[in-house]
């Protein structure tokens, strides 16, 4: 026992390493590409886009757009997850409303990014697109699992409590909401990665006055590719604190109400 908690520590140093490489790797293979194509307008190299970066983040502009995104995203994820498991919880216990549903969801499943921003450019004022968007995109990816969680409940515990004419209330709480509760965890990330990427993208189009797409759009127009990869690394960024913060949070939650 004490062997092994001893060797707990290091069991992710293999990973990290492994990490580490790939992460040389890739930036060692950008620079050979750079270096082949030879314009820092089509490929600029990892240095430049470094010193772009390292220019651009200080500024009132970056802060100011780095906000605008993450009070979009941030909105976008809330309404998404609220919306999501309320309907995902109502039709895992309604197969007639769920059926009814099905259609539309698998039609919005189905609707391309595209074709779903460039319609919200004409029902939105261009701050609202974003959040619009990836609303869209993310509610039926929780409405799935949250439904698939309700469903996978323990049969003979739902037995035992028609048995003893327990109320719905107390049912949900007691048996479906442990159930769904990994389910939920799981659609609440995929939801949270994919809100961000809607986000953007919806930013780069409609243009609202602060926003991370924005910068990328003004920087392509002006020919500064660097600092296209400088806006574009910002989101990255963003989407994997918000990533962590999550895996954190969800540790930090009792296993009984959000497993890890």
């Amino acid at each position: 026992m004490r062997k092994s908690r001893s060797a707990e520590p290091h069991r992710g140093v293999p990973g990290a390493a492994a990490g580490a490489v790939g992460a040389l790797a890739f930036l060692l293979l950008w620079e050979l590409a750079a270096r082949a194509v030879g314009s820092e307008i089509v490929l600029p190299s990892p240095p430049r886009v470094a010193r772009a970066a390292a220019e651009l983040f200080p500024t009132v502009r970056f802060l100011a757009a780095l906000e605008g995104t993450f009070l979009r995203g941030i909105l976008a994820f809330g309404i998404s997850l609220a919306a999501g498991a309320a309907v995902g919880l109502v039709c895992g216990l309604s197969p007639v409303l769920a059926s009814a549903l099905s259609p539309a969801l698998t039609v919005i499943r189905a609707t391309p990014v595209l074709a779903v921003i460039l319609l919200a450019l004409i029902w939105f004022p261009s701050g609202a697109v974003p959040v619009f968007a990836a609303v869209l995109m993310a509610f039926p990816v929780v409405v799935a699992d949250v439904r698939q969680g309700v469903r996978s409940a323990d049969p003979g515990l739902l037995e035992m409590a028609r048995l003893f004419r327990l109320r719905k209330r107390d049912r949900i709480r007691s048996i479906y909401v442990p159930a769904l509760a990994p389910y939920l965890a799981s659609a609440s990330h995929g939801a949270l990665g994919l809100c961000w990427k809607v986000v953007v993208a919806g930013e780069v189009l409609s243009q609202p006055a602060r926003a991370l797409g924005t910068g990328m759009q003004g920087a392509r127009i002006q020919l500064e590719t660097a600092e296209v990869f400088a806006w574009t690394l910002a989101g990255i960024l963003l989407c994997a604190l918000t990533d962590a913060a999550f895996k954190l949070a969800q540790r930090k939650v009792p296993r009984a109400l959000l497993p890890s």
